[in-house]
């Protein structure tokens, strides 16, 4: 298939049958149209298996079982219209479903918010604190306040909130438009009663507010960077994705304010991208504790309120 030659979706609803058709026929275009992943998906069969698997309203981990399945006609619909927008509108499929799962939950997303995918959530759903060879950073039973800075969607503090049974949280982001989103999640999480959502820039609103732990997935794409993002990344919030000439500009401003605003044993956990080796450069006095997932290596640190007490 030429980039050239995709039909529309009436015919391409007419021609393809079943599930395994339409998955096959998705990763052909989205291949043919050299689109860009990396919204919760890492290529194009990913994609085109969360779009028909989430476009049907099915399990998105049990795609063999419906392979064959024939499928109605609004289901072909539905599909073709799906996999054409993806590729005449270059948006992540996220957004055309108004859906993406962090560690399996489901969450709402828009594009008031960028799509989640901090690796956050994946230590979330381990154990995050045990630190490294066995070393204990906290104990999650003695967390009874946690801060989400920079939440969009909300979906770090849902987990959180899960994850910590005794923790109270509050939620902070700057854009009115994110928290309407978070709102919405926080709604279907029925957690309201044990997270807060707070407008405003990063410690801003927080005076006199402390916590136990303190999680951040704040913006970090450098200037460089930004100027070369492929179109997908252009339909999310751009104030979401860019800090800085270096994309740490926020990530310095985190680290200033962080120890006024932890209890004695607590700490901090920021997600900051590639750039490892430009903050350890600038803060040398400060230990860094690296906390590597399956899909990350030294993007993700943690410093305790002792450390960050030095600042």
């Amino acid at each position: 298939m030429k980039p050239d030659q995709l039909p529309d979706a009436a015919s391409i609803a007419n021609e393809l049958v079943t599930l395994r058709d339409f998955l096959r026929y998705g990763v052909s275009a989205f291949r043919a149209h050299d689109l860009v992943f990396g919204h919760g998906t890492t290529d194009a069969l990913d994609e085109a298996a969360f779009i028909v698997l989430e476009g049907l309203a099915l399990p998105i981990d049990r795609l063999e079982p419906f392979l064959d399945a024939r499928l109605m006609p609004h289901e072909r619909k539905r599909l073709a219209e799906l996999i054409v927008a993806r590729v005449t509108t270059r948006k992540p499929a996220s957004y055309l479903l108004n859906k993406a799962y962090v560690g399996g939950v489901p969450f709402y997303v828009d594009e008031r918010v960028i799509v989640p995918r901090s690796f956050i959530g994946e230590l979330l759903r381990s154990d995050l604190l045990s630190g490294i060879d066995g070393h204990q950073l906290i104990e999650a039973e003695s967390i009874t306040s946690a801060l989400d800075l920079c939440t969009g969607s909300g979906c770090l503090a849902i987990l959180m909130a899960q994850h910590f049974p005794h923790a109270m949280i509050e939620a902070v982001d700057l854009s009115p438009d994110a928290l309407d989103v978070a709102r919405i999640n926080l709604a279907a999480s029925g957690l309201e009663d044990r997270i807060g959502l707070i407008e405003g820039d990063l410690f801003g609103p927080l005076t006199g507010h402390t916590y136990d732990l303190i999680i951040t997935n704040p913006p970090y794409v450098s200037a460089q960077v930004m100027a070369t993002l492929p179109p997908e990344y252009a339909h999310e919030p751009q104030m979401a994705l860019g800090s800085g000439e270096d994309g740490l500009d926020i990530t310095r401003r985190i680290l200033k304010d962080a120890g006024k605003h932890l209890n004695a044993g607590g700490g901090l956990i920021c997600e900051i991208g590639e750039d490892r080796e430009i903050l350890e450069a600038e803060f040398p006095h400060l230990p860094f504790l690296w906390l590597d997932t399956a899909e990350s290596s030294g993007e993700v640190f943690w410093l305790s309120a002792d450390d960050l007490g030095s600042q």
